[in-house]
């Protein structure tokens, strides 16, 4: 690298660059963290709930299966008069687009959730499809934080690879350039200083000469 001038000066812009951009880095790192904290502590809760309720729902369809016919329950199940679509949007959230997970009911009624009538079937099988019915919604939101977390965990370790590179490389490196380039400069001004002290010492003693 030439130590000129022109170079100082751009290694100086680039070094203010390089610090404001670590800030800014730093900042969205702790902010994806903070974030990052809050869909953890949401998923632990939402896994919790889910599972005991899904245990709920399966204490329920146990009972349901040894007081019901295997034929019954299985006309029971067979065509379910509720249906929804699923659809994913984005949002983007310090740059890292998570998903949302919508839900759109087919038919009129979201609450018409029992395809069949109450004549042979059991009451623990009303209670088990509600429970699923109840944590359905759950369930998505689970699977939405979930993969929240798993997108927002790689930006993080993006973005401190990011931060580290620039706190422990590219800016002590600029530094230690635009040092040595400044000692350059100093020397060689402090070396023309001294050539020119010396011209001006020759030229006075010639003048003294032919006089």
């Amino acid at each position: 690298m030439n130590p000129t001038r022109m170079e100082l000066t751009n290694l100086k812009r680039k070094l203010i660059t390089a610090v404001r951009g670590h800030k800014l880095l730093k900042d969205k790192r702790d902010e994806l963290m903070r974030q990052f904290l809050d869909l953890v502590r949401e998923n632990k809760k939402l896994r919790l709930e889910v599972e005991q309720a899904i245990k709920q729902a399966n204490s329920h369809m146990a009972i349901a299966r040894s007081v019901m016919q295997n034929e019954f329950l299985d006309v029971a199940l067979m065509l379910p008069k509720q249906k929804l679509s699923l659809e994913i949007e984005k949002q983007n959230i310090m740059s890292v687009n998570i998903p949302v997970y919508k839900t759109k009911y087919i038919t009129d009624n979201e609450n018409d959730i029992y395809s069949y009538g109450y004549a042979f079937t059991s009451s623990d099988l009303d209670d088990a499809i509600r429970s699923l019915s109840d944590v359905f919604p759950k369930m998505l939101r689970l699977a939405q934080v979930e993969k929240s977390c798993q997108l927002m965990a790689a930006e993080i370790e993006k973005t401190r690879r990011r931060v580290n590179a620039l706190e422990h490389v590219m800016i002590p490196q600029y530094r230690e350039t635009i040092k040595y380039i400044t000692m350059k400069l100093d020397e060689n001004e402090r070396s023309t200083n001294t050539r020119l002290m010396k011209v001006k010492d020759m030229m006075l003693a010639q003048a003294h000469n032919y006089t």
